[in-house]
């Protein structure tokens, strides 16, 4: 029944911007913390960005403190990522994803498909 759609990805070169969205369905949107995650390619599935429920509270990896932006609109039901300044070290696979046990399918956490970042040199 949850449904993420991340959109938005794309090419860029080096110092430009993107804004990523993510739609979400089948769940109280705004009961839940969301988080952005990202998967480049060889490494782990890493945390970015994460906004409270209420969108009153943030937090952010190191390596994109000052550049990435999170936000959401509950109303809208979607959560947003504002990459600027971005650098090669962001290419990669972003997810959405709301934290909470609903996340969970049979045991596992449900991902959506997630929209790629390519940031050229």
């Amino acid at each position: 029944q949850v449904q993420l759609e991340e959109s938005g990805g794309g090419w860029v070169q080096t110092g430009g911007s993107l804004r990523l969205s993510c739609a979400a369905f089948g769940f109280t949107f705004s009961r839940y913390a969301m988080t952005w995650y990202r998967q480049a390619p060889g490494k782990e599935r890493e945390l970015v960005s994460q906004i409270s429920s209420t969108g009153g509270g943030t937090v952010y990896a190191d390596s994109v403190k000052g550049r990435f932006t999170i936000s959401r609109d509950n109303g809208k039901n979607t959560v947003y990522l504002q990459m600027n300044s971005l650098k090669p070290e962001d290419t990669a696979v972003y997810y959405c994803n709301l934290e909470g046990a609903l996340g969970y399918v049979s045991g596992r956490r449900y991902w959506g498909q997630g929209t790629q970042v390519t940031v050229s040199s």
